[in-house]
This record gives structure tokens, sequence and C-alpha cells, in this order.
């Protein structure tokens, strides 16, 4: 299978391969801390997981010439990935701020949301915008809840989270422009939306790891008579 003729189409793909390694290196760190609620790790795991995943057919979708057909099947699980993840990540919010227990309860309820969201990219045109709109939406709610952990000093490093999540939201943006650069090699939107993601995932495991650490949940919020 031949590459793409597209220098910018390139660099998306490489960049994409860039970002599932960044988040699978994150992913082997966060999972071998030996502090930290397992049922916390395991779930951002999912999430950096699932990201990655997305990213290696992302990568294959932008960098391999292929019949229309074989692009079009890519687009299935990568969407519906994509769908899961964002659900998953708002569940980690919600872990961090009220607990495991609610925490689990919204597990089917977003892998359902996430089984939504791919039925209208699949039924509806228009996948990105749908998809952008779905993206805004959660991590919208995602920031207010760590900027709030941050401002009440809840939890260490949701700051750092908060800031990620922002990152993310302006990644998002760019990748709906028409940017386009060089730096050595061109670089469309596409490419320059892994790139801020990749600053993203960065700034992501940090906040994640210093949350991980010993006394970092000051205040957990659990209903009444529920234990983590």
């Amino acid at each position: 299978m031949d590459l793409v003729a597209s220098p910018a189409e390139i660099t998306t793909s490489a960049t994409d391969t860039l970002l599932a390694i960044e988040c699978v290196v994150v992913l082997a760190c966060l999972w071998r801390t030996p502090t930290g609620d397992r049922w916390r790790i395991g779930l951002w795991c999912w999430v950096l997981g699932l990201l990655a995943f997305v990213s290696f057919l992302g990568s294959a979708a932008h960098g391999l010439e292929m019949p229309h057909p074989w692009r079009a099947a890519l687009w299935k699980p990568l969407y519906l990935s994509l769908g899961l993840l964002v659900a998953l990540f708002l569940v980690g919010a919600f872990f961090d701020w009220r607990g495991r227990v609610v925490a689990g309860r919204l597990v089917p309820c977003s892998l359902g949301v996430g089984a939504i969201f791919f039925g209208m990219t699949e039924f509806l045109d228009g996948g990105f915008i749908i998809f952008l709109v779905y993206e805004a939406v959660a991590m919208a709610g995602a920031l207010a809840i760590y900027s709030f952990l941050a401002a009440t000093h809840r939890l260490k490093g949701a700051g750092i989270v908060a800031l990620a999540i922002f990152l993310n939201l302006a990644a998002a943006a760019v990748q709906a422009s028409s940017l386009s650069f060089t730096i050595w090699v061109p670089f469309d939107h596409n490419g320059a939306f892994h790139l801020v993601q990749m600053l993203a995932i960065a700034v992501l495991g940090l906040g994640l790891y210093l949350g991980l650490k010993p006394g970092a949940q000051r205040v957990i919020s659990e209903p009444s008579g529920d234990a983590n």
C-alpha cells in the first residue's frame, strides 16, 4: 500500500502516529504508578488507550492510499472510539468530583452516550461537525469540574488538568479552522491540531499523576451511606 501524494497529509499521518505513541507512554506511566486508586487509573488508561487507537487509525486514514470503501470503513471504529473516550473522560471528571460510586453509576450511561454519538455520525451527514459539538459540550463540563476542584483545593493537579482540557478545546478550534503553515514540512489544520493535542496530553498526564499522590484528594464527596 502506497503513501498518499500530499505532503501535508503525510505530516498529519506522522503527527497522528506520534500522538498515539505519546498516549501509550503516558498510559504506561500512569499504570505503573504505585499509589492511587486503581479504578481511577484504569479509567484514565482506557481514555488514553482509546485515543491511541484513534490516532493509529487516523494515521492510516491520512497517510495511506486505499480504496474509498476501506477508508470509509476506518472511520467507523474511529468515530465509535472517539464517542466512548469523550464520554469516559467526563466520567473521570465526575470521579474526581463526586467519587467512585457516582462515577461507576455513570459508566453505563457514558457507554450509551458514546453509542448514540456513533449512531448520529452513521445516520446524519456532517459527522465531524457532530463530533466537534459533542466534544465541546463534554469538555466544557469537565473544564468546569476541574476548575472548581482547583479553586477549592480539593484535588492536587486539578488546575493542570483544567489547563489540559483548555488546550484540547484550543486544539479542536485549530482543527475546525483553515490554518496551514510550514516548519520544515507543511502542516494543515489537522497536523497543527495534533501538535496542540500532544501538548494537551503531556499536561493531562502530569495533572493526573499529581492527583494520584497520597493525600492528593483532600475532600471526597460521596453520597450519604456510600463508601469507596
